[in-house]
């Protein structure tokens, strides 16, 4: 063994990450690494995952969250020889300390908007996250499926819920109970994704829609979120109670004197989130 054979032996082989994390101003670019399995989700994927939604929870520098996939397909959806052992009675729990349930049916959940942008394959818990995220741009090469029952179980990371209430409950019902898939037009047609883009497109249209929420005023970006979000959750007389108390407390924030600024001068506004 040479002196070379020993410092390479003394060196610890590091994983490749199941979740790429990289700032870009404001913006967290979240990226699901596994193309050789079609970016399917194992544990340690599921765990990666939530640890960066925790991170943009977290961090006040980040704004905004921006979630693709590296390689051809978004995602095959959960690798179940993987996950399937791991369902407990509890169920399955994927969020370790310091993150945050990516698709929002536990826990804390995540006050900053995220876009997505989805290619090639992406079934199940792909659809899913999406329907737990706020903008989703497809490229035209995308095919969707939320096709548990042809696994013998049911969608676990929140369709049954949000589905019906994005697309209605016949568009819902379609697709859900049959397992078949269906093209980015439908999606489209039936409200699943707000844009679809040419292949190969997707990238760079989702990240500038990222980087436009991110040059909005921080505050005034959560709290449109929060109301909407409460009047969907809780009905219209919750958020409806919130509005002037939100807008008060608005008002009073530096970022408002900025954007008055900005609306005066007809020069772009510097938010700051404070």
């Amino acid at each position: 063994m040479t002196a070379n054979d020993v410092e390479t032996a003394a060196i610890p082989e590091v994983a490749t990450p199941r979740v790429t994390v990289e700032r870009d101003g404001h913006a967290l670019l979240i990226g699901l690494n596994r193309p050789e399995k079609r970016n399917a989700a194992d544990l340690r994927m599921l765990q990666e995952l939530a640890l960066a939604y925790g991170l943009l929870s977290r961090d006040p520098e980040l704004r905004v969250g921006f979630v693709f996939a590296h390689g051809d397909h978004f995602t095959g959806g959960l690798d179940l020889a993987d996950v399937a052992p791991r369902i407990g009675a509890d169920g399955l729990d994927s969020v370790p300390e310091g993150g945050i349930n990516p698709w929002q049916v536990s826990g804390e959940q995540i006050t900053k908007p995220i876009v997505i942008a989805v290619q090639g394959t992406c079934l199940t818990l792909g659809i899913e996250l999406m329907l737990a995220s706020d903008v989703v741009v497809a490229a035209d090469s995308t095919v969707f499926g939320q096709i548990e029952v042809a696994r013998g179980i049911l969608p676990f990371g929140g369709a049954t819920i949000r589905l019906p209430r994005t697309v209605g409950w016949g568009n819902a019902m379609r697709w859900m109970l049959t397992g078949d898939t269906f093209p980015a037009s439908e999606a489209h047609r039936i409200g699943l994704v707000q844009e679809v883009v040419p292949h190969g497109e997707q990238y760079a249209r989702g990240l500038e829609l990222a980087q436009r929420i991110a040059a909005q005023a921080p505050l005034a970006v959560q709290a449109t979120l929060a109301n909407a979000r409460a009047a969907v959750r809780e009905g219209d007389a919750v958020a409806e109670v919130a509005l002037q108390p939100e807008l008060v407390r608005l008002t009073r924030s530096e970022d408002a004197r900025i954007g008055m600024e900005s609306f005066l001068s007809r020069t772009p506004a510097n938010f700051i989130g404070r």
